[in-house]
């Protein structure tokens, strides 16, 4: 399929697949935001450990963030694709 652009006079590819989205709604996700957020710094692992254990988290060095109480970032479940072929 082809269209000419008023511009360049040129056509216009259009894949298949393109043609099928045509008329569907936007996909729109609010973001949801969080009441609080808060900074914590520890002075030593055994300082974490201790938030840690606190809490009831695993928490690491590497942790950038977490939810109290515990909410996963893969939401409810974790959904994984299979082929089954």
């Amino acid at each position: 399929m082809s269209e000419l652009d008023l511009f360049e006079k040129k056509p216009i590819r259009v894949k298949p697949w393109e043609a099928e989205w045509v008329g569907m709604p936007e996909f729109v996700q609010n973001k949801q935001e969080c009441f609080a957020k808060i900074v914590f710094r520890f002075n030593s692992q055994e300082d974490l450990d201790s938030f840690s254990k606190l809490i009831g988290q695993r928490l690491t060095r590497k942790t950038k963030s977490a939810w109290y109480p515990f909410r996963s970032h893969w939401g409810s479940e974790k959904k994984e694709w299979v082929d089954e072929s």
